[in-house]
């Protein structure tokens, strides 16, 4: 896929040695140990569309590391693989909240990104956005703001595909188109006098329909990890793709990236789910008439292209009373999604506060 990957193999800093990190307050690399900043390469080239057939038939062999020393973890509670590269460790599963034990190994080959988002909030802006966040879960237990540590949540790269299309879909059904039909009908009045009224009834009549609408699709973002829910995940939306910038190793340092657990084929077909309600809505307007009923679609999609991102998050996990529950950080914008639990003895003392008070209205005004 490029030979980006095969030029670099690790940041070590000019002046002390130790491993560079990528900082997004600045989107440097920065030594975490004498503070020496890097800037990284402008890439002259673009986040490209690739073609989706080809890529179908690609062979084991054609595949890359993200980076020549990337390291992988399995995560033994939920199963998600992560890839860091040093100085990042493995540390505790994103995910599901559990300390990850498995030793690591050298990363299996993937297909390669195509472009990234760096990170554009630092951990420590996630941690306080998180923690106000918590504040305003009333009833969540007290033991819920030790959630709000900086170490609570970690960076991570999250694998997507986007995908382009064209579409070429015939339809059969019919177009109906309302009448109306004067009735009469009769009613008693409020003396009991039996009244002739006529009124207005719609009805339907149906006429076959077929034909051919085309469609263009661009950017069909769907998430090729199954470690978060899809509805959390678009509530995290909208990502600014418009600033993706083109692979580079560099910005993995010191976060960590998620193996992608859906693969391009399966991708393609979550997209054409999100894409045939649009469909359907352009069928609906081609019939015309004032209802519409389809019977048959037939959808050819041709000139299929395909990137493969990754997009920042900070995300963790805890468990409370035996229940997992996440919390996820737009890694650019700090929008939060997350789980959070009920205290039932918060809620019990609101209940009980609350009819203490009704209480004491009652004895108060009860005998005025």
């Amino acid at each position: 896929m490029s030979s980006r990957t095969s030029e670099i193999h690790h940041f070590p800093c000019p002046s002390c040695g130790a491993d560079l990190v990528f900082e997004p307050q600045g989107g440097v690399l920065s030594c975490p140990y004498c503070g020496h900043k890097q800037a990284i390469p402008e890439s002259a080239e673009r986040v490209e569309e690739q073609s989706y057939e080809q890529h179908l038939q690609i062979r084991p062999e054609q595949l890359e590391k993200l980076a020549p020393n990337a390291l992988e973890v399995q995560c033994q509670s939920c199963g998600a693989k992560s890839i860091f590269t040093p100085p990042e460790v493995a540390g505790r599963c994103e995910f599901c909240g559990v300390q990850i034990v498995a030793q690591p190994k050298s990363a299996d080959p993937i297909l390669t990104p195509s472009g990234l988002l760096p990170f554009y909030i630092t951990q420590q802006q996630a941690s306080s956005a998180l923690k106000q966040w918590l504040s305003t879960r009333w009833f969540a237990p007290n033991g819920l703001k030790q959630f709000a540590q900086p170490e609570a949540i970690h960076g991570v790269y999250l694998p997507f595909w986007t995908y382009d299309t064209n579409t070429t879909t015939n339809y059969t059904g019919q177009r109906g188109e309302y009448y109306y039909v004067t009735e009469t009908y009769y009613t008693t009045d409020a003396k009991g006098n039996r009244e002739q009224r006529t009124r207005q009834v719609r009805h339907t009549r149906w006429y076959p329909a077929s034909g051919t609408v085309t469609a263009g699709f661009d950017d069909v973002l769907i998430p090729a990890t199954l470690s978060l829910s899809p509805n959390r995940l678009a509530a995290l939306e909208p990502w600014d793709l418009a600033q993706l910038r083109p692979y580079e190793p560099a910005f993995l340092s010191g976060f960590k990236a998620q193996r992608y657990q859906v693969d391009l084929s399966a991708g393609f077909s979550r997209a054409k789910e999100v894409v045939a309600p649009v469909i359907e809505g352009n069928v609906r307007n081609d019939i015309g008439g004032d209802e519409q009923r389809i019977e048959g679609l037939s959808t050819r999609y041709y000139d299929v292209t395909f990137k493969h991102l990754l997009l920042p998050v900070y995300a963790g996990a805890y468990r409370f009373n035996g229940k997992l529950f996440q919390i996820v950080v737009n890694g650019r914008t700090g929008e939060i999604q997350g789980d959070r639990p009920y205290s039932f003895w918060k809620i019990a003392l609101l209940v009980v506060s609350l009819l203490f008070v009704v209480l004491i209205l009652i004895l108060v005004f009860g005998d005025r």
